[in-house]
């Protein structure tokens, strides 16, 4: 009997709109740090106020798994990142909260090295082989805080990458791998600090990448039974350069133009999620059926991979990947917003800003579905739609009881009804836009608006909705999401100025 192919079966990609251009932080720092003029080119990608590891992960994850929300079938869910929002909470039963997975999933939080992402990906691999699971989710997502006037600053980006796994319709046949454990220190975060404290540059390069990643290499593609000459992609992420990578091909035996884009110039390293983003990249733009991928990550020794593309890729051309999400994008010039968006400066919020933001644990557990999963209600008796869900339908012509049943909204079209851009009322990015969304099957709700600009707000304009942060509780260091809307703008629309609170 055949041996059943395993490997992945799809993959999804997000990297925040906002592009942060390295001009304007070198540019902001060229009084203190002028050598940094010379790195202030292109641009790194820079997560909003109100995103953060979950929520860009969760991004990818509905990238990959479209607009169908019957997501019963998959079994596991594997999440690596350093920057999880919670030390002690499933941050996995977050993700799959917002991605109403069924509780039965397998939800497997992987932290604490930079190869968190390949490792979740190697468990998931085995978990499938193993039989223990049939379709695994792995995400991977970073979101790091740097020192300002850091070279970190400069090379760091900001998202997310989604891969599954399982055994039907493969795009990607995965032949092999090996890990390299080395306490190699290149870098390290304690437990009680915000930022890496980083080690001298020229040793990581000589001692670490160079004598290890071509180890891990050898060991995967000899567990793989591949030859060298036959990678076609060497996947790599590393901040020193397109040529570095290029040579550490070279001394693995592989031709060193297979090395791909490390996507320095326009999104910036992304930490755990960085070699993830680049195998989905890789996937959607150079990849083609038959190529062989190694897949690498060096932290603390070396993940490595190897994966053969089949003719079932095409079946993901219409993702938004990461090539998608490059494409999406905001130039951003604004050096002081973004230190201010990560908490790298103390700021007067006023007194608006002065409530106590504590979650009523017990009330978040009985309203799970609603608030992190978006489902409100669809009366099996009359067909109307609402939200909340409720015992008592909204019909006016009749008030059926107890015939609801659950009903997903974050995957419907829907146009903003109404709206305001609110001054008065603090906002971490004003002005507060908020407004009444209808979908276009039926039910509406009260709403935040995200990645919007003032004065590009209509009533009409279609929205998506996505998940994010809706406050910070930071008495108790807890953070609150829920859903959001973000207008989409037609190609052709003009600004124009709506409703605003004076």
């Amino acid at each position: 009997m055949a041996q059943q192919s395993i490997g992945l079966t799809g993959f999804g990609g997000y990297i925040p709109r906002l592009r942060l251009q390295r001009k304007s932080i070198a540019q902001a720092n060229a009084w203190v740090a002028p050598n940094f003029l010379g790195k202030g080119k292109g641009e790194r990608s820079m997560a909003n106020w109100d995103e953060d590891a979950i929520t860009m992960a969760v991004e990818a994850a509905r990238d990959l798994l479209g607009p169908d929300d019957d997501r019963s079938y998959v079994d596991a869910l594997y999440f690596g990142s350093t920057t999880m929002a919670f030390k002690d909470r499933l941050n996995a039963g977050i993700i799959a909260a917002a991605l109403t997975l069924e509780e039965t999933v397998r939800a497997v939080d992987v932290a604490s090295t930079q190869r968190a992402g390949t490792t979740a990906l190697m468990q998931a691999l085995s978990a499938v082989k193993a039989g223990e699971a049939k379709h695994a989710l792995v995400l991977a997502s970073d979101h790091r805080k740097t020192r300002a006037v850091s070279a970190q600053e400069l090379d760091f980006g900001d998202g997310a990458a989604a891969v599954s796994v399982g055994t039907e319709n493969v795009i990607a046949k995965y032949l092999g791998g090996a890990s390299l454990t080395v306490d190699f220190v290149d870098h390290f975060r304690g437990d009680t600090e915000e930022f890496d404290y980083n080690w001298e540059e020229r040793w990581i390069r000589d001692e670490g990448f160079t004598k290890i990643v071509p180890r891990a290499v050898k060991a995967a593609l000899a567990n793989a039974g591949v030859k060298p000459e036959e990678i076609k992609h060497f996947v790599l992420p590393c901040i020193f350069g397109d040529k570095f990578v290029q040579q550490l091909a070279k001394k693995s035996g592989i031709a060193p133009e297979t090395a791909r884009d490390t996507l320095a110039a326009n999104c910036g390293e992304t930490g755990a999620a960085h070699s993830l983003v680049m195998l989905v990249h890789t996937l959607q733009k150079e990849a083609k059926p038959g190529d062989k991928i190694v897949l690498l990550h060096f932290a603390g020794g070396c993940d490595a991979m190897v994966f053969e593309a089949t003719d079932k890729l095409a079946s993901q051309a219409g993702k938004r990947g990461i090539a998608g999400s490059l494409a999406n994008r905001q130039e951003e010039t604004n050096y002081m917003k973004f230190l201010t968006f990560n908490g790298l400066v103390e700021w007067e919020k006023g007194m608006r800003a002065e409530q106590d933001k504590k979650t009523a644990l017990s009330t978040l557990y009985r309203n799970e579905a609603m608030i992190m999963g978006l489902v409100g209600g669809r009366c099996t008796e009359t067909g109307v739609i609402q939200f909340p869900r409720s015992r008592i339908s909204v019909n006016p012509n009749n008030h059926t009881v107890d015939t609801q049943e659950p009903y997903k909204f974050a995957e419907k079209k829907a146009k903003i009804l109404s709206w305001s851009a609110d001054f008065l009322s603090f906002s971490m990015n004003p002005p507060n836009h908020y407004g009444m969304v209808v979908f276009d099957e039926g039910g509406r709700i009260m709403m935040d608006f995200t990645d919007v600009e003032q004065g590009t707000v209509d009533s009409g304009m279609e929205v998506r909705l996505v998940f994010r942060i809706k406050d910070f509780d930071e008495k108790r260091g807890f953070r609150r999401y829920f859903w959001k809307a973000v207008p989409i703008a037609s190609a052709n629309a003009k600004s124009k100025t709506g409703q605003a609170a004076e």
